[in-house]
């Protein structure tokens, strides 16, 4: 019985220093998010990933890369997709954005990207994680964009100048009959006199 109580104890002990040298290395976690409001063809797509540092250490040695935006689908305006980063302070963020522009419309899943990191500087083997995924999006054609939000000053003047007989020649028409009665009137107050 003495045994039990013997290893019991030796194996919480284990646990607790392997759980106080997991929370003295560095941990991040990682978020991918797509800011725009509509996803649209040849318009710019803003990506934003941020890291975050949870551990007690800095992670060195950081790799952030995005292999789910193919060249043949998105044009890179700004920004880029592969990035080294030589240090996350503990309890910090770092932040870093893209500028795609999508070169097809129809719908896109939207995937990971993969972080790898040191968790120290004496660490051998290097911690993998990946970023949250927005997921499925419909990127809209431009054409179909435009004519939902686009002014329509074309299709206004169109409008107006097709409406302006509808509404012109009743108006040239009232105005000459006022005219002649306004002369009538003016000349029998004449005679009156």
């Amino acid at each position: 019985m003495g045994r039990w109580w013997l290893l019991a104890l030796a194996c919480m002990a284990v646990a607790t220093v392997r759980a106080e040298e997991e929370e003295a290395s560095a941990r991040l976690l990682a978020s991918k998010h797509i800011l725009n409001r509509y996803l649209v063809e040849d318009m710019d797509l803003v990506v934003k990933y941020t890291l975050y540092n949870v551990g007690q250490t800095a992670a060195l040695d950081v790799h952030l890369d995005d292999f789910s935006f193919p060249e043949e689908m998105f044009k890179v305006v700004g920004g880029q997709l592969h990035v080294k980063l030589d240090r996350v302070p503990p309890q910090a963020n770092v932040s870093h954005t893209v500028v795609l522009r999508p070169t097809r419309f129809g719908y896109f899943n939207f995937t990971a990207a993969e972080v790898r990191y040191k968790t120290s500087e004496d660490a051998s083997q290097i911690q993998v994680a990946v970023t949250s995924e927005p997921g499925e999006g419909a990127i809209v054609a431009f054409k179909d964009y435009d004519r939902k939000f686009s002014p329509h000053v074309l299709d206004w003047g169109a409008f107006a100048i097709m409406t302006l007989p509808s509404l012109g020649i009743p108006f040239i028409l009232w105005f000459s009959s006022k005219s002649k009665y306004e002369a009538l009137a003016k000349g029998k107050r004449r005679r009156d006199e």
